[in-house]
């Protein structure tokens, strides 16, 4: 299937922030959406704004560190829709601290999220994609682990663990899979909030407001990647502001 209408996009993360503009962009373009999050509310908000929109979005409780959670997602896109084109992995926190400031349940709760959140969705989806010899995972990463910076120890670990697994589910995906990571820098977005260090958590806040680009400008690379022919798949995007060091 070539381009993005018609296409059964499921999301993680997608009540807000990238996810959410992911999935408006993405309808648009005539997608399928399947959407996951913690907030059912922004959920049934966001699917009922592309339905009046003319598009088509079924939304379940997604908490990412249960994997019966992300199964169900995937789920729930086979039994409406029958297949599943494309697994987006956007959830994510980032409780960023010092590391002598001993944040243990911080970096447990960032390891569960972002790590293990997108380790669930390849378990999830990977045989369903083996079955339909098709499917594309994308997978949304961060600049912070390309660039490492205090603060952002146990962050840009769990971002980098997921830069490896991404390369290597790429490699081992084979020739009917596509696998893409996304790679944002400041990004105008509520990640701020689940910063549980108040000073650190203005900084971020600061930053944003300082050089932060859209949330649209992720969507739009996402949405490149999904409509390539199959045979071509985009592994990595980087997108920063042109401020951002």
């Amino acid at each position: 299937m070539l381009g993005i209408a018609g296409k059964v996009i499921a999301i993680t993360g997608a009540s807000s922030g990238i996810g959410d503009a992911t999935a408006m962009h993405l309808a648009e373009k005539g997608a399928i959406l399947v959407l996951g999050a913690r907030r059912s509310d922004r959920l049934e908000a966001l699917c009922d704004t592309i339905a009046s929109k003319g598009g088509t979005a079924s939304h379940i409780v997604t908490d990412v560190t249960r994997r019966a959670d992300v199964e169900a997602l995937v789920a729930l896109a086979i039994e409406r829709y029958g297949r599943l084109d494309v697994l987006i992995s956007n959830a994510g926190i980032a409780p960023i601290s010092l590391l002598d400031d001993l944040r243990v349940e911080d970096w447990e709760a960032m390891i569960d999220v972002n790590v293990k959140g997108v380790l669930y969705g390849i378990a999830a989806a990977l045989p369903v994609f083996r079955r339909q010899g098709f499917g594309h995972f994308i997978n949304t990463i961060s600049t912070a682990g390309i660039k490492i910076v205090p603060t952002m120890a146990v962050y840009a670990g769990s971002k980098n663990a997921v830069r490896t697994i991404t390369e290597a589910l790429r490699q081992e995906a084979g020739p009917l899979l596509r696998v893409t990571g996304i790679s944002p820098g400041y990004v105008a977005t509520d990640l701020p909030s689940s910063m549980t260090d108040k000073a650190i958590r203005a900084q971020g806040e600061a930053s944003m407001q300082t050089m932060a680009i859209p949330a649209s400008a992720i969507a739009e690379a996402i949405a490149f990647a999904i409509a390539q022919p199959p045979n071509v798949d985009v592994g990595e995007i980087v997108l920063r502001p042109t401020a951002q060091a």
